[in-house]
C-alpha cells in the first residue's frame, strides 16, 4: 500500500497559471506548495493566513462594486476630491 495520498482541487485556469508561474520563480511546483500548506495546517491546526467574513458594510460595498455601481478614481487626489477630503 502506498504511503502517498492524492489531493485534488478545482481552480480556474488563469489563477492556476499565475500561481504556477509564481511558484516556478520560487523553485517550487504546485504539488510542493500544496504539500507545504497541508503540512503547516496539520502541524499548527490552523490556516497560515487569516480568513475573515466581511461585515455587512464591507459586504454591501463589495456587492456594489461587483455590480458596477461603485465609483472609480484615476488617482488618490481624484478620490479625495470626490470624497470632499
Amino acid at each position: 500500500m502506498s504511503s502517498d495520498a492524492v489531493v485534488r482541487a478545482r481552480i480556474d485556469r488563469e489563477t492556476k497559471e499565475r500561481a504556477t508561474a509564481a511558484l516556478e520563480a520560487m523553485g517550487l511546483s504546485a504539488s510542493d506548495a500544496i504539500r507545504l500548506l497541508m503540512i503547516r495546517i496539520a502541524d499548527e491546526q490552523r490556516l497560515p493566513f487569516t480568513v475573515q467574513v466581511p461585515n455587512s458594510t464591507t459586504a454591501a460595498a463589495m456587492d456594489e462594486l461587483e455590480s458596477g455601481k461603485g465609483k472609480r478614481s484615476e488617482s488618490a487626489d481624484g478620490l479625495f476630491e470626490d470624497l470632499g477630503i
